[in-house]
């Protein structure tokens, strides 16, 4: 009897060649990854282990970037809501850059687009995650007499 190596059993399989997942640091606290490609069962894997890095580095407000993203799976769903819960009981945020209308299906379909804050430019993820005021040292006065 030949035994052949299941397919689960065989080698991991090499990301697209225009596949990639790049970061950097906005400030101390806010973080952007952002991924061009396909994410899918395979490459959601550097996904997943960029935002987690990012997270026990203390980066709570993280920015991904999908606009160069061409097809997620459910398996990235899953990883951007693990993120989410994360980051939520940090009292952090996570905000997507989206421009693909496939992607952006695969968000509304599963209802997750009303669970994540996904916008069309980096700079208005940039600022859907800003700290609140009083989180940045912000002096804030009441009114006399109060």
């Amino acid at each position: 009897m030949i035994r052949r190596p299941s397919p689960i059993a065989a080698a991991p399989q090499e990301h697209a060649p225009d596949f990639a997942v790049t970061e950097h640091a906005i400030d101390a606290q806010r973080h952007v990854v952002a991924v061009r490609g396909e994410l899918d069962l395979f490459s959601t894997r550097e996904l997943q282990r960029t935002l987690a890095e990012s997270l026990d580095a203390g980066c709570i407000r993280i920015i991904v970037d999908l606009s160069e993203t061409t097809f997620v799976d459910s398996c990235t769903l899953g990883v951007l809501i693990g993120a989410v819960r994360r980051l939520r009981s940090r009292h952090g945020a996570l905000a997507i850059v989206n421009v693909n209308e496939d992607v952006a299906h695969a968000f509304e379909v599963t209802g997750l687009d009303q669970i994540f804050t996904i916008v069309a430019t980096r700079e208005d993820a940039i600022s859907a995650v800003a700290p609140p005021a009083s989180a940045t040292g912000a002096v804030t006065t009441r009114p006399s007499g109060s």
